[in-house]
């Protein structure tokens, strides 16, 4: 299979996920800005939205949309702590903090990361990103994941989205909870591998 990403992009989860699961992936990074695989082709050939990640399957057929992939891949790859069996509790309430991160946290960063987002609506933004964070920090006291004592596919998107807080210098020492446990998933191995892939990305031609 062949992953397309992008450095600092949500496509790090999908990276960490496959790495959790020792699911060989070809990495194939895209300039998402300019839209162009680095050969030079065109990358909405690939995926007509222009977006990261990408998943191209051994068949040749493509799955887009990070939380989507992140459970395919662990469906793929069965009998792993990262996403519960369907039918069961626990895999919804895995869905449900996959649901509330990508409408809630993904999103509310959108407009920091647009260049043409007016100043006054930029403060709302990171107000109401505060406001999702003290929430988060909030569930995580007592908690070492999201679900419980199990690192699962929300856990490598959640990381991968706060993480952004660096981006736009947004402290979170406000939130002890919530920084402790990026610091644990910072420290997993596939979370490194990942993140030294995006360096090495970021460092070639």
């Amino acid at each position: 299979m062949k992953l397309y990403l992008t450095p600092h992009a949500c496509s790090l989860a999908v990276d960490i996920v496959a790495r959790e699961l020792d699911a060989p992936l070809a990495l194939e990074w895209v300039d998402v800005r300019a839209k162009r695989l680095r050969d030079g082709s065109d990358y909405y050939k690939v995926n007509a939205k222009g977006q990261v990640p990408t998943l191209e399957l051994d068949d040749g057929e493509r799955l887009t949309e990070g939380p989507v992939i992140v459970q395919y891949l662990a469906d793929r790859y069965p009998g792993n702590d990262l996403l519960a069996p369907a039918g069961t509790m626990e895999r919804y309430r895995t869905l449900e903090w996959l649901n509330f991160i990508g409408t809630e946290l993904h999103k509310g960063f959108t407009p920091l990361f647009r260049p043409t987002t007016p100043a006054e609506y930029r403060e709302i933004a990171r107000q109401n990103l505060q406001a999702r964070l003290q929430w988060l920090n909030d569930q995580l006291a007592g908690r070492e994941f999201l679900t419980g004592p199990a690192f699962t596919v929300a856990d490598a998107y959640c990381y991968t989205i706060v993480m952004w807080t660096k981006l736009h210098d947004i402290d979170i020492s406000p939130w002890p909870h919530l920084k402790a446990y990026l610091a644990r998933i910072a420290s997993r191995e596939s979370v490194k591998a990942a993140e030294r892939a995006e360096l090495e990305a970021k460092a070639s031609p």
